[in-house]
């Protein structure tokens, strides 16, 4: 998996150690590249309107400003920007506050540093999977009781497509069971989100799920 561009990187979080522990990580591929480390949410806002970064590794617990409600607030100015969160608990409720807020990630901070670089990667490449326990978690909260008719009529290997993102599936993966191209998966993911109007596979998952396209039997892990 490659990256055609360096990536503009923005480090966010109220440790010191972390911060430049975070940064020797990012140091070790080319593809990224740190332009700034802040301590709370208040910077990152500021930082962000200044020096517009393609990504933003954002802390959870910080004081001035969270990185929950910093994520809100520089999503609904520059909603291209992606942000993924870096904690040191997998705790659920922050990381569906965080998908909600619009995040389109987490990472844990014990993770390996070789972990981080591809799960990025593939963030920036918009071809990280959900988690299956977060979708599942999303799945509950929806409590959908009576699903709407869609609006927007998609083709049945769009449906094929949107299936696979909600089942958690990476792109290989659809590309495989549905018998295309990476590349044309690509494509329809493309196709899809126009489509909808929506941004990014975590929109698309939660779509899916409110309008019963996966049903929580099939939703759940095994």
């Amino acid at each position: 998996m490659t990256l055609t561009t360096t990536t503009r990187v923005l480090v966010v979080d109220d440790h010191a150690h972390a911060r430049e522990a975070i940064r020797e990580i990012m140091e070790m591929d080319d593809h990224f590249n740190v332009i700034g480390i802040v301590s709370n949410g208040q910077e990152a806002i500021d930082f962000m309107e200044k020096w517009l970064p393609d990504l933003i590794l954002m802390d959870i617990q910080m004081p001035v400003l969270d990185g929950l409600e910093a994520t809100r607030r520089i999503k609904l100015t520059f909603p291209y920007v992606k942000i993924v969160m870096i904690t040191v608990s997998d705790d659920m409720l922050h990381l569906l506050e965080a998908l909600k807020r619009g995040a389109q990630g987490y990472l844990l901070k014990n993770l390996e540093p070789s972990t981080w670089l591809e799960y990025l990667h593939s963030i920036i490449n918009e071809e990280a999977p959900l988690s299956r326990d977060v979708a599942y978690q999303i799945l509950k909260e929806v409590n959908v009781i009576e699903h709407k008719e869609p609006i927007v009529k998609l083709t049945t290997r769009e449906l094929e497509i949107l299936y696979g993102v909600a089942a958690g599936w990476t792109n290989k993966e659809i590309a495989g069971r549905c018998d295309i191209s990476e590349y044309t998966v690509k494509n329809h993911l493309k196709n899809i989100l126009q489509k909808l109007q929506l941004q990014n596979r975590v929109q698309l998952t939660r779509y899916a799920l409110e309008q019963g396209l996966v049903s929580e039997a099939k939703r759940h892990p095994e």
